[in-house]
């Protein structure tokens, strides 16, 4: 009775070690990239005037918390006065939360931040919760890649600089110039 006791403990623990990954075979990892462009309503003056295409790369297990931005490039269309165009004249940080069904929808949510080095206290903050949507090509268990990617909230900009505050909403598209709420 002990060798089938010593057997049964070994097997069980021959069989945790083997779930050592940290992800379950019951979730899927979507990775999210490519280019992003950004398009605000909303705003008045300078503050309504702004557009910017991003690139950045993450990767979420489903039912992960969320997981930062590798923001690996950033371009305002139009800065307007609130802030410079050019190389290195702001820095952006941001994080996203997705989650996969098994019929491959993507949902969750993401936060995208823009702060001005050349024009100190100016900072423009993306918010959405539970409007990212999207397909992932991944099943249950394994990794997939977010296509048709579409993210939905407000916007806010504070500053003290004049006609550099305001708000409204935002649709921020993956891969495409234009897109529609889904």
């Amino acid at each position: 009775m002990k060798k089938v006791a010593i057997l049964a403990l070994l097997a069980l623990g021959l069989t945790i070690s083997g779930c050592g990954n940290g992800i379950s075979k019951y979730t899927t990892t979507t990775t999210a990239g490519g280019y992003w462009e950004a398009q605000f309503t909303g705003g008045i003056g300078p503050a309504s005037l702004l557009t910017f295409v991003t690139q950045f790369n993450v990767t979420v297990t489903t039912g992960a918390n969320a997981q930062p931005l590798d923001v690996t490039s950033f371009s305002f269309i139009n800065a307007g006065t609130c802030f410079a165009n050019g190389a290195k004249t702001s820095t952006e940080t941001g994080s996203a939360t997705l989650n996969a069904s098994t019929t491959g929808a993507v949902t969750g949510s993401m936060t995208y931040t823009v702060t001005s080095v050349t024009n100190p206290g100016t900072t423009l903050t993306l918010t959405s919760n539970n409007g990212v949507t999207g397909t992932t090509n991944g099943v249950v268990g394994t990794n997939g890649t977010l296509s048709n990617g579409v993210v939905q909230g407000t916007w806010t900009l504070t500053s003290t600089s004049t006609g550099c505050n305001g708000g409204g909403d935002f649709l921020m598209c993956q891969g495409a110039a234009t897109c529609t709420v889904p």
